[in-house]
């Protein structure tokens, strides 16, 4: 159940947060700071509604203010969460030479834990994420883009380690041979790498492909409708994996988000 408040209840939650932020000596800001602060309000409430607590509010509702708090409290739940995501990931994580993922993973993300304001600011993601990721989270902001970046990233990365490094980087080598100045997804170059050896009915312990069989490939993909390509990416996950597909069914459907890529 979604909860939606009027103006005239939004504004005394906006007021006490614009005397928060003036440390109490005014409750007057200038009208960009209001818009912020009320897009901070908005946004706590908004996560709220996405977390499914509101499904337990009664059907008059809660107070606006409360149920600005409740929100914000999740919003706070959600950094520690990620933060702690993002620590267990990084002692493992390899951006398998592509600058753009190092610098968005390595560099980028502790910058938005370091400025994130989850109190005046929470809708703001701070950082541009440069590094594609194979879902659409555009839609997201501040901490809810932030949480499910790491996630996706987190899933490449479980994925990636099924190979040594150094044959990651023949795949990806194999795939484009400028991978390293790209901005392009690690984890598609490495899928493609696996459906077009099946594709080509080549064992993927060889790396290199012909002429042939990139011109073979190359037609074959032409004539894929995008709901074929799931599922020769689906067929070619499962081949690597093989039984964890089975018990990780998010990251599985995570990973045939490529054949949208293409």
């Amino acid at each position: 159940m979604a909860v939606r408040y009027e103006m005239e209840e939004l504004v005394p939650v906006v007021g006490k947060l614009a005397e928060a932020y003036t440390a109490g000596e005014s409750t007057s800001v200038t009208y960009e700071k209001a818009e912020q602060l009320m897009g901070a309000v908005l946004y706590a409430i908004e996560e709220l509604e996405r977390s499914g607590h509101a499904s337990v509010i009664p059907k008059e509702g809660i107070q606006a203010r409360k149920a600005y708090e409740m929100g914000r409290r999740l919003v706070e739940e959600k950094v520690r969460a990620a933060l702690d995501l993002y620590n267990k990931l990084l002692p493992v994580f390899s951006h398998y030479g592509n600058q753009c993922l190092y610098d968005t993973f390595v560099r980028g993300l502790p910058v938005f834990f370091q400025r994130y304001d989850t109190r005046f600011e929470p809708q703001n993601s701070i950082l541009i994420l440069d590094y594609p990721v194979l879902k659409d989270i555009s839609g997201d902001t501040g901490i809810d883009q932030i949480y499910e970046f790491i996630r996706c990233v987190g899933w490449e990365q479980k994925f990636l380690r099924i190979f040594p490094e150094r044959a990651v980087m023949q795949m990806l080598w194999s795939y484009n041979r400028d991978f390293r100045g790209t901005g392009g997804n690690v984890c598609e170059g490495v899928l493609w790498f696996a459906a077009g050896h099946m594709l080509a009915g080549k064992p993927f312990a060889e790396m290199d492909l012909g002429e042939q069989d990139a011109r073979r490939i190359q037609e074959a993909l032409k004539q894929m409708e995008k709901t074929d390509r799931e599922r020769l990416l689906r067929r070619g996950i499962e081949a690597l994996i093989g039984r964890d597909s089975e018990n990780d069914e998010e990251m599985t459907e995570y990973l045939c988000g490529a054949a949208w890529h293409t």
